[in-house]
Order: C-alpha cells, then sequence, then structure tokens
C-alpha cells in the first residue's frame, strides 16, 4: 500500500511539474511577440573547430518587449528572463547555418546569428521566418539610435 502510495505520489509531482512548465510558456508568451530561440552566451570566435562546436546551446524562447530581448530559458521554473539583450547594444557580426554536431543540439530549421552584445559575443538560433523579423526589428530602432547589422 506505501509503495503504492508513493509511487502515485511520484506521478503526480512529476504531473505537477509539467503543468508548471506548460504554465509558464503560456504566461511568457501571453503578450505575443515570442519565438523560439536558442543561445550561446560567450561564443567561441571560430564556430565549428574543435569540441567547441556543438557545446553551450540552451533551448529557449525570446521576447520582444520594446526596445529589448526578453529570453528565457524553456527547461526553468524562473519567472524572470535569464537574459536580456536591449536594441541598441545588439550587433549582428553575421549568419550561418548550423555545422557539425550544432545540427543535433539545435532545431532542423535554425539559421545561427552571431553578434556582439555590451562586447559578449553570442550567437542566436532561430528559424529563417524569426530571422527575419528580428533584424526588422533591430532595423526599426528609433531615429537616433546606432544599430549595427551586417
Amino acid at each position: 500500500m506505501v509503495l503504492l502510495l508513493t509511487g502515485f505520489g511520484l506521478v503526480m509531482l512529476v504531473a505537477v511539474g509539467l503543468l508548471v512548465f506548460g504554465l509558464r510558456r503560456r504566461l511568457i508568451q501571453r503578450s505575443g511577440g515570442t519565438f523560439d530561440c536558442s543561445l550561446r552566451w560567450d561564443a567561441p570566435e571560430k564556430p565549428g573547430k574543435g569540441e567547441e562546436n556543438g557545446k553551450g546551446w540552451s533551448y529557449g524562447v525570446a521576447r520582444y518587449n520594446g526596445d529589448r530581448i526578453e529570453w528565457f530559458r524553456v527547461f526553468s521554473y524562473a519567472p524572470r528572463p535569464r537574459r536580456i539583450l536591449e536594441r541598441s547594444s545588439i550587433e549582428v557580426a553575421g549568419r550561418r547555418t548550423p555545422e557539425g554536431e550544432e545540427e543535433l543540439a539545435l532545431l532542423s530549421d535554425a539559421v545561427v546569428l552571431a553578434c556582439q552584445h555590451r562586447g559578449t559575443r553570442l550567437e542566436l538560433a532561430m528559424s529563417e521566418d524569426a530571422l527575419t523579423g528580428f533584424l526588422a526589428w533591430l532595423e526599426a530602432a528609433p531615429p537616433g539610435q546606432r544599430v549595427n547589422v551586417a
């Protein structure tokens, strides 16, 4: 009987955990302007070289919020964004397709965008449609703001 209750408790705990993940994602997406976006912070200079190729990527959801992008990890219970990227501080260095092990770490239709944000090299991986929207958002900066898009 105790084993049965323990098993039921474990199943309920897993179910509640999954429910909270789903509820958190719905709350993030509630205000609109979200897209699936993997992020690699402190990305290596030469992608695809050595053992760094597929490492460091985190799957997440990005949300437009005025002049900034809020990035949330998918597998987290945190209600706040993990990273905030200000539009005026983002410099786009280029884009590429995933290479080697990255193809396994990222979504199948992902395009990798190499950027600088306040001196930190980062890479964002998103679908082609999301990339078009992201670049349009960058270029739509208010007058007087500097935007660097390669």
